[in-house]
């Protein structure tokens, strides 16, 4: 073991500053030292104190869905009932772990991954229909729709969480009962995404870094849960979660460079009316004459 930690130490002892610099930013010189340069991954506080900075982090950059999903105006191979199902989940622990009065170093990342989770939810209903880099304007009545169904959302969310937090309508017992729950939630939530994945043998917009993140972040709070909790509610939601998670990084991996099967299928040339209706383009037909040449007649 000695020998090991010489060996690694050899290595943390020249790394270069500009590697150096960005985690003594993120994790302050004292624990940059106990940690990577004297490589002491026992100290506690140092390591959680570490795992929380490297969550928020990582929860920051995991936004990087949702700008992918605005960027391409689509959700393709994002399962609407799996965020929904995750959403839920996320949201009962949270309300949980906070009307436990469970320290927020526990449970902290949960806060920003369900309003996350919510307004990935809510993107993809409204791109509901919209495909990849499509060029036509949407239909008024469809961008309507998708409205209302934004509003609707907007709506359950927020009715969902009073009630989370309600003393009057979810007591606490009624809370644990629910929290046992969010393990086969859990399972449940992740089985939608994992079968996508499966039937079109890619990932479509699901974020790598996202499914990374959300595998990590589990992992670590088993850690945190486990020192400073210890409930086994807690602890086995965040192993069921941990264990999907790292189904969904597999698939991301096989089918790495699948990420644009789908994304490229022709679609029929539309144009869209005046009055907002989406009709198609007629093309003009080839038609060979006596001849041998050829000309177009053009659709009535």
């Amino acid at each position: 073991m000695s020998a090991f930690h010489s060996a690694v130490t050899s290595v943390t002892h020249n790394i270069p500053s500009i590697l150096r610099d960005p985690a003594v930013a993120l994790i302050g010189e004292r624990c940059y030292t106990v940690l990577v340069y004297d490589f002491d991954i026992t100290n506690a506080d140092c390591l959680k104190y570490a795992l929380s900075k490297g969550l928020g982090l990582g929860i920051v950059l995991g936004g990087a869905i949702i700008l992918k999903i605005v960027s391409t105006r689509s959700a393709r191979g994002l399962s609407l009932s799996a965020y929904i199902l995750e959403t839920t989940s996320y949201a009962i622990s949270l309300a949980y772990a906070s009307r436990n009065h469970f320290p927020f170093s526990t449970y902290g990342e949960n806060f920003f991954l369900t309003i996350q989770n919510v307004v990935i939810t809510l993107l993809i209903l409204f791109f509901s229909g919209q495909g990849v880099g499509a060029e036509i304007k949407k239909p008024l009545s469809t961008t309507r729709g998708n409205s209302g169904k934004v509003v609707a959302g907007s709506a359950v969310a927020a009715v969902t969480g009073f009630v989370l937090w309600s003393e009057t309508l979810c007591p606490l017992g009624t809370l644990a009962l629910l929290q046992a729950a969010t393990l086969p939630l859990s399972l449940v939530s992740k089985a939608p995404q994992i079968i996508s994945n499966l039937r079109n043998q890619s990932t479509g917009n699901l974020s790598a870094f996202a499914v990374f993140n959300a595998l990590l972040g589990c992992l670590a709070r088993l850690f945190t849960t486990k020192q400073e909790v210890n409930d086994p509610l807690i602890f086995w939601g965040f192993f069921g979660a941990a264990a999907l998670n790292a189904v969904l990084a597999v698939q991301m991996l096989m089918y790495w460079n699948n990420s644009d099967v789908g994304a490229k299928t022709t679609r029929p040339r539309r144009r869209v009316t005046e009055e907002g209706i989406e009709e198609p383009i007629r093309v003009p037909i080839e038609e060979k004459s006596p001849t041998g040449k050829r000309w177009a007649r053009k659709l009535d």
